[in-house]
């Protein structure tokens, strides 16, 4: 009798951990476009994403570069402090976008150029993405304050 219950034990942990094992994969495989890995412009000039990878790039829009060409069309810079990367958006851009300010964009690179399908500005005078503040302390750029919890 010991045996069975034994046996039967084995049998609830093997079985328990193989669905452990497929539901992961599952939602691996499910969420894998929905995964957007954020780079630094340093990060992105030291180690180019592959052709087509689908990322979040973030920092400070450099001062002057911000281009409207015809129609919705915006192209500018945006920098760590260490590396500058040439972006291009389709589109209307956030009312708080401007230069000096932080901003992440999702996209991929297209020739050298950053081309981005979404860009979010800072939402207000004090908040900077987390992602872009600690990019942006790494090169020595960011000295403002750190934000409050919440």
């Amino acid at each position: 009798m010991k045996s069975l219950k034994k046996k039967r034990r084995v049998q609830v942990l093997v079985v328990a951990s193989l669905a452990l094992v497929i539901s992961t994969a599952l939602i691996g495989y499910a969420m894998r476009d929905g995964i957007n890995f954020f780079r630094a412009p340093t990060q992105v000039v030291e180690e180019p994403p592959a052709e087509g990878e689908v990322f979040r790039l973030g920092g400070l829009v450099e001062e002057g570069s911000i281009v409207r060409g015809q129609g919705e069309t915006v192209t500018f810079r945006v920098t760590d402090g260490g590396a500058t990367i040439p972006v291009a958006y389709t589109g209307v851009l956030p009312d708080l976008f401007s230069e000096n300010q932080g901003m992440v964009g999702t996209g991929k690179m297209e020739d050298g150029v950053f081309v981005a399908s979404e860009i979010l500005a800072k939402h207000d005078e004090t908040y900077m993405p987390k992602e872009v503040m600690d990019a942006l302390k790494e090169q020595g750029v960011y000295k403002g304050e750190e934000p409050p919890n919440g």
